[in-house]
């Protein structure tokens, strides 16, 4: 096999996009350069790589086998071309991405940690969904993943090898309501006093759904206004326009007019907070890094 690094370039950005049509638009590429790419490593290898779905597109098991190896490759390029450029040879890069959320406390939390106790660890961050984020890892564009998990926790995702993960925190959903209003001036609001109010909701997605409104309430509710940015929804609360679900860490970071009042009545939301990774035996630096979102220090 000889397959272009552009190709195994497309390949990656396929398996972390889940579509041809969003592989191009991130690379650059007509979507029809992205099917030659594709079609010449086909051609290549010998085998079918990439199965066509009613929405986007996923590898076959060929094609999760050529990741695996493209990621390797597609490294050593990286490096190769950082110490070309003169790149420190004693920084460790980490590529680190997290739900949104977690850039509000656990993010600032571990890199403050890492500058203090390591500084030869360079971490690099992004923001995105949970699924994103766990696409990005198999695809080798990310080390970390910071992500969420609710009940029952199953895995990440379906694909093999399993990722591996480690719980980093686990809390109870909270609501973040006006401090002016119905419920001003309240510790605890019962389950049926969330009937008929309006949400600040992040937009559901195939792969994560609405976030935000209060899970299982009867009826279907009534979202007022769609944000993905949490200090986006808080400032929304803070103005009045609805209320929305927060986990109890954000008391941190909350804008002036909003505040925190628990839900009872129903079930406990709780929330996972979750390190995942490809599996293998991790690094030093990798374990420090867990170590930092843990929120300490590794030493």
């Amino acid at each position: 096999m000889e397959p272009s690094l552009t190709g195994l370039r497309v390949l990656r950005s396929i398996a972390e996009r889940g579509s041809f049509t969003a592989a191009a638009a991130e690379l650059g590429y007509s979507q029809s350069a992205v099917s030659r790419q594709i079609a010449a490593l086909e051609r290549e290898s010998g085998a079918m790589l990439c199965e066509r779905l009613r929405v986007g597109v996923r590898l076959t098991e060929s094609g999760l086998i050529l990741l695996r190896h493209a990621r390797v490759v597609l490294d050593e390029i990286a490096m190769a071309e950082r110490e070309l450029e003169g790149a420190e040879p004693d920084v460790h890069d980490v590529r680190v991405g997290a739900f949104i959320s977690a850039g509000a406390i656990v993010l600032p939390r571990a890199l403050r940690i890492l500058r203090s106790q390591r500084p030869d660890i360079r971490v690099t961050t992004r923001e995105a969904t949970t699924p994103a984020l766990v696409r990005a890892l198999r695809a080798g564009t990310l080390d970390l993943a910071v992500i969420s998990s609710r009940a029952p926790h199953r895995a990440p995702d379906a694909e093999l090898p399993a990722l591996v993960t480690d719980t980093i925190d686990e809390t109870g959903l909270v609501l973040a309501v006006p401090a002016v209003g119905p419920f001003a001036g309240r510790a605890s609001v019962s389950v049926e006093k969330l009937e008929g109010v309006d949400w600040i909701a992040s937009p559901s997605t195939s792969g994560e759904p609405l976030l935000g409104v209060w899970p299982g309430l009867a009826g279907r509710p009534r979202v007022a206004h769609a944000a993905r940015d949490w200090m986006t929804k808080l400032q929304l609360v803070a103005a009045g326009c609805g209320v929305t679900t927060v986990p109890p860490n954000l008391a941190a970071v909350l804008p002036d007019g909003v505040k925190l009042v628990r839900v009872e009545g129903g079930p406990e939301e709780r929330r996972r907070t979750l390190v995942a990774r490809l599996p293998g035996r991790p690094s030093r630096v990798t374990v420090a890094v867990i170590d930092a979102l843990r929120g300490r220090d590794s030493g």
